[in-house]
């Protein structure tokens, strides 16, 4: 095969396999809360431990989990307890001991009509979502008992204000056989800390509660659960993935986790025995084990990377943005470090811009030089073309000596977008899952760069440039059907992105400006380059 028909196809593949990546988020929506509340089945099992293993701490065993016993109706509306207030959220406490409600009062989680966002839906079905602090015992008996019998508040304070610093609410549940305590420490950053005791030595398991439905974009989204292990190795189970089977020794943190608010526990200490509990539509549930008594510390709220970092640097490894992490989160905290610098999400992201041309300008600038020659070969290669049109092999050893005495690399052009898509994918998961974009205002008429341009500015300049750029590079296209579909790449990506956060539509299109001003330099040097290749050739003759 001809070196310069893959190099073709190469970036053929690479436009398709973006317009499949982009498209598939709109076209297949992630689950709404409504769906996903409708799917999700509480069957209130209870994560067995592996009877095989030793009494000391071990991780729990999820084998049977799926098939065994402790079906116990939970009284899904159960009366509030306890109200805990913050100038940034409430919380509230249900009669059964669990977090029933989580508002965020920020404006910036507001929606059009004023109304606060709530991490737990309200619907009837999602009144069955598991939630956060529910206990679990292994005992049958004991724990459909527990499933009916309300705690009390013991403080008698039914609102705790943390405008006046930490508050403290302790809640009591007597069963017939045991006492269950429960002492829960709040503080304004949305930390919390649970001790949990019972009182006589006995097994339970509590959870950080069903992920946080608090998001119904369109976007492609990563949600589930995070488990950071005591290897410091990350893994996440997305929503649907759950084996039901997974254990965690001495994790560091568990979270259940939506595209910007999570609920976990964490403790970098000793560790956490973590189980993942597979629910009916496979999304995954997260138990932690306790034996009499269990500490743990705790988060729920927006995963803010500053306030994460402010409890302990470490919980900002529950800031997750799937597949491409490994690019994602060292350009998330470039631009978190651009912004302390510009104080505006809008700028950060244009500086972010320029600074990734800028590393990749050696790069980019050998590929467009290579892609300027091979525009001037064109000609030579038709003709080797016809003339070895028969003989493959001795038309492609043509092809390479000519490339290299005129110093061309027919991949040269292809590498820079190679380059570009990773960097474009890792930052898509930056600017949808970063909440600190959420409401963020750039300029005029952009007020919020985490959602779409209302009045398609955005996409319809980066659209107009992304053409004005294909009209200024150098092209030598032989496949008509090849040359449409670049000739069609600007519309269709115009028509997607009108739909994407405004905050990625401002990457893409200060990219494609800086590419433009980068071409015309390139252009610049390469006649200058030319004239002077002209001049000494003339000189020698």
């Amino acid at each position: 095969m001809e070196q310069q028909d893959l190099n073709k196809r190469l970036l053929i593949a690479l436009v398709l396999s973006f317009l499949v990546f982009i498209g598939y988020g709109y076209f297949f929506p992630a689950i709404t809360p409504k769906d996903n509340t409708k799917e999700t089945v509480n069957t209130h099992q209870t994560p067995t431990v592996d009877k095989t293993l030793s009494n000391k701490q071990v991780p729990l065993s999820t084998s049977g989990a799926n098939t065994a016993t402790n079906v116990a109706p939970v009284h899904a509306l159960g009366k509030t307890l306890a109200t805990i207030k913050s100038d940034k959220f409430t919380i509230s406490i249900d009669e059964y001991g669990r977090i029933g409600q989580v508002e965020l009062l920020e404006k910036k989680y507001k929606d059009n009509e004023g109304e606060t966002l709530k991490l737990y839906n309200t619907t009837p079905e999602s009144t069955q979502f598991v939630k956060p602090l529910e206990v679990r015992f292994t005992d049958v008996k004991l724990n459909e008992e527990a499933f009916k019998t309300p705690y009390t508040n013991d403080n008698g304070q039914t609102v705790l204000d943390l405008s006046q610093g930490t508050q403290t609410l302790t809640l009591t549940q007597k069963l017939s056989t045991l006492t269950l305590t429960k002492k829960i420490t709040f503080k304004p950053t949305g930390e919390y800390s649970v001790d949990i005791e019972t009182s006589k030595p006995i097994q339970f398991f509590t959870t950080p509660g069903h992920r946080p439905v608090a998001d119904s974009s369109r976007y492609m989204l990563v949600r589930g659960a995070l488990i950071k292990g005591a290897d410091n190795i990350i893994t996440t189970i997305e929503d649907g993935d759950a084996e039901g089977y997974e254990k965690f020794p001495n994790a560091k943190i568990a979270s259940a986790f939506d595209r910007y608010v999570a609920s976990m526990f964490f403790d970098f200490k000793k560790g956490l025995n973590v189980s993942i509990l597979k629910e009916a539509n496979g999304d995954p549930l997260i138990f932690v084990q306790g034996n009499n008594g269990l500490h743990l510390n705790a988060y729920i709220g927006a995963k803010n990377h500053e306030v994460l970092k402010s409890i302990n640097p470490e919980l900002t490894d529950a800031i997750e943005f799937g597949f491409f992490s490994f690019l994602s989160k060292p350009f998330y905290k470039v631009l978190l470090w651009i912004h302390s610098h510009v104080g505006n999400w809008g700028w950060a992201i244009i500086f972010f811009t320029l600074l990734v041309k800028l590393i990749l300008f050696p790069l980019s600038y050998k590929g467009m030089m290579s892609m300027q020659k091979l525009k001037d070969l064109a000609p030579k290669m038709k003709e080797i073309k016809a003339k070895y049109k028969g003989d493959p092999a001795k038309m492609n050893a043509q092809m390479m000596e000519m490339y290299k005495k005129h110093g061309a690399n027919p991949m040269g052009g292809c590498l820079p977008m190679i380059l570009q898509i990773p960097v474009f994918f890792a930052l898509y998961r930056v600017l949808l899952n970063a909440v600190e974009l959420e409401g963020a205002p750039w300029i005029l008429w952009i007020e919020n760069l985490a959602q779409m341009d209302p009045y398609f500015v955005l996409p319809i300049l980066m659209g107009a440039s992304m053409w004005f750029q294909q009209r200024i590079t150098p092209s030598n296209f032989t496949d008509p059907m090849q040359e449409k579909i670049f000739k069609f790449f600007p519309v269709i990506m115009t028509v997607f992105f009108i739909y994407f956060p405004s905050g990625l539509v401002l990457y893409w299109l200060v990219n494609n400006l800086f590419t433009i001003a980068q071409q015309y330099f390139i252009n610049h040097m390469y006649n200058k380059h030319k004239a002077a290749a002209v001049a000494s050739h003339t000189q020698k003759g």
